[in-house]
């Protein structure tokens, strides 16, 4: 019977081993970190520039087509010049017959000089005729700016682009009918673009305090890192850009400002329109940075433990702010630099465990 027990205590079920968890522990420290800070963006381009006659008449041609690129002083619309080219032959003739009219004035002025001064003309005469010389003189200064004004009404019937860059919607067709009212197209100057966005409170802060002057202003933006311009699908615009300008006025609902990050477009990839991400550089210094595996998200709380004098852990309750880069957050409150946590298995613990280290 003894052996009989023994044999069925040795075949009974396995008592499971308690083997002690291990995690791994880190301590807090600050340092400086430069973190990617997103805005979302438009892009306009730089020197868009809406076109329209500058003078009434029919549309005979359009040399362009939508979306195509032009360059500055490229023809773009063609207006029926024919009324124009005759404004201008008859601004020429009066012009020709100003100064037939100032030739004469100016003989007859000289004659009566030469007789008055043979004292056999009046005085009276030699002014009436310096008078009339005069009025010719203005009669011709006023034909030639006649004709300077019809060159340049003529010289509107060709509609050339003021700025390189894109051709926009073109609502007009040949054939119409066209005024100053008019707009033929936009003209979307994309050598350089301008992506347009609010900066947050942390950076509008640094530039409405102690009214910031406006040298100190621009130092300030010179100061600034260049910023990246993302796309929607995720692709990354490969010219850096350089924030140009922020507004004075700060938005009382958001407490944010209008700012404009001027980027390079030698290859014609932008358009206004486009929409993405800015992303700029910002320099944190001091700051507490820990892994993002330390937190342990609970309902609406980010806990981290805490280890204590006597190894045990506690949960603290802390305000974290992602990083970007998918591994670290910063911590703004709830631990203090010296404090030990539990990093690789924080989500194992439970309140008041011994951890092993």
């Amino acid at each position: 019977m003894l052996g009989v027990v023994i044999l069925a205590a040795s075949c009974g079920p396995e008592m499971p081993k308690v083997t002690p968890s291990s995690y791994e522990t880190l301590t807090v420290k600050k340092q400086d970190i430069t973190m990617p800070v997103k805005f979302s963006a438009k892009m306009k381009g730089k020197a868009d520039v809406t076109i329209t006659p500058q003078v009434n008449g029919q549309l005979m041609k359009i040399c362009v087509s939508e979306g195509q690129q032009v360059k500055k002083g490229q023809t773009l619309f063609v207006i029926d010049s024919r009324n124009a080219q005759l404004d201008l032959e008859a601004a020429q003739a009066n012009l020709e017959a100003a100064q037939a009219n100032e030739n004469s004035a100016k003989l007859e002025y000289e004659s009566n000089k030469n007789l008055f001064d043979k004292q056999i003309v009046s005085r009276y005469m030699l002014d009436n005729s310096a008078n009339a010389y005069r009025q010719a003189q203005a009669a011709v200064a006023q034909a030639r700016a006649s004709v300077n004004r019809a060159k340049v009404n003529l010289g509107f019937c060709t509609i050339s682009a003021p700025v390189a860059g894109v051709i926009g919607e073109i609502p007009v067709r040949s054939g119409d009918q066209v005024s100053p009212m008019t707009q033929l197209t936009m003209l979307s100057g994309n050598t350089t673009m301008d992506a347009e966005f609010s900066v947050t409170e942390a950076i509008s802060e640094a530039l409405v305090q102690s009214g910031m002057s406006s040298a100190d202003k621009d130092k300030y933006l010179n100061s600034l890192p260049d910023v990246t311009f993302v796309m929607k699908n995720g692709t990354e615009y490969p010219h850096k850009g350089r924030i140009t300008s922020l507004t004075g006025v700060v938005n009382v609902a958001t407490g944010s400002l209008a700012c404009k990050a001027s980027f390079p477009n030698p290859d014609g990839h932008l358009y206004s329109g486009i929409q993405g991400t800015v992303v700029l550089p910002y320099a944190e210094q001091g700051v507490i940075v820990i892994p993002q595996n330390a937190v342990v998200r609970m309902q609406d709380k980010s806990l981290v433990y805490m280890v204590k004098a006597d190894s045990t852990a506690t949960a603290v309750d802390v305000k974290t702010e992602d990083v970007g880069n998918g591994k670290d957050y910063i911590v703004r409150s709830g631990l203090n630099e010296g404090d030990k946590i539990v990093t690789i298995g924080a989500n194992n613990v439970t309140e008041g465990q011994r951890v092993l280290f």
